[in-house]
């Protein structure tokens, strides 16, 4: 028998129980692939992040309860938070090694600050699946590793109650809905029913697709986010070069030990 200690997250939230939960699982090596998605099924939180020491800091990976994706920002924050905040990393800046290239995390002004690739997003047609889906036909249909919908209110993102059959035959990741925020700069909502999240409260990724999109929209590049879900959560994103940063805080709600046979 061996053991895997894993920490339980909730980032982008300032208290327990808000923000998007994520399961963080330091490692010496890793584990067959199998091993790391059966945990991540055992979860069943929209992530469960692992990593192993590496040349340059960590490697980092996520896995939803279905499948290993290739970005995931609030896990990333939950790691940075295990690594500062309960394993004593010592460095001002982690960098992780991932499947999107290397990743920086460190302290801004209270905050976790995450260093990720933009992602702007270009103009399509709206797929029908789309609009059916949605409930409501969009302002604007734009398209990254998601589909981007964007509406002309906020209380229409929050009201949309979305056909998850209907959103999980589209050709992308998933569908982030937007508009301009009421008392922040934007809202959004994330739904992702093929990998296995109806809905995501708080999705990091996304921004980096948001970000660019509202800051050519806005004419600014620091810019306050709002994700409208049910637990709901605030980042803050600045735009630099091709790059978005990310920043947010997290809490550490549950800390366990798997016993697993060899």
């Amino acid at each position: 028998m061996y053991s895997i200690r894993q920490y339980q997250v909730d980032a982008f939230a300032t208290r327990a129980f808000a923000g998007n939960p994520a399961a963080v699982c330091p490692l010496a090596s890793w584990p067959d692939d199998s091993l790391m998605q059966a945990i991540a099924e055992e979860n069943n939180l929209s992530e469960t992040a692992f990593f192993v020491p590496s040349v340059k800091g960590f490697r980092l990976r996520w896995f939803t309860p279905v499948r290993e994706v290739d970005l995931c920002g609030h896990a990333t924050l939950a790691a940075a938070h295990v690594l500062f905040e309960i394993l004593g990393y010592p460095n001002p800046t982690i960098v992780f090694e991932t499947h999107s290239g290397d990743l920086t995390v460190g302290r801004r002004g209270g905050l976790l600050e995450m260093d990720f690739p933009a992602q702007p997003p270009l103009a399509c047609p709206a797929p029908e699946a789309l609009a059916e889906g949605l409930g409501q036909r969009p302002l604007e249909v734009l398209a990254a590793d998601d589909y981007i919908a964007v509406f002309g209110s906020e209380d229409i993102v929050r009201a949309i109650t979305p056909d998850h059959s209907l959103l999980s035959r589209l050709d992308r990741r998933g569908v982030i809905v937007t508009a301009a925020g009421s008392d922040v700069d934007f809202v959004s909502r994330f739904f992702a029913p093929k990998y296995g999240i109806p809905e995501d409260p708080v999705t990091g990724s996304a921004h980096c697709a948001l970000a660019p999109y509202w800051a050519k929209r806005l004419g600014k590049n620091s810019l306050a986010a709002r994700q409208v879900s049910r637990r709901g959560g605030d980042l803050l994103c600045a735009l630099k070069a091709d790059r978005v940063l990310l920043s947010g805080s997290a809490v550490t709600v549950l800390v366990a030990t798997m016993t697993l046979p060899e």
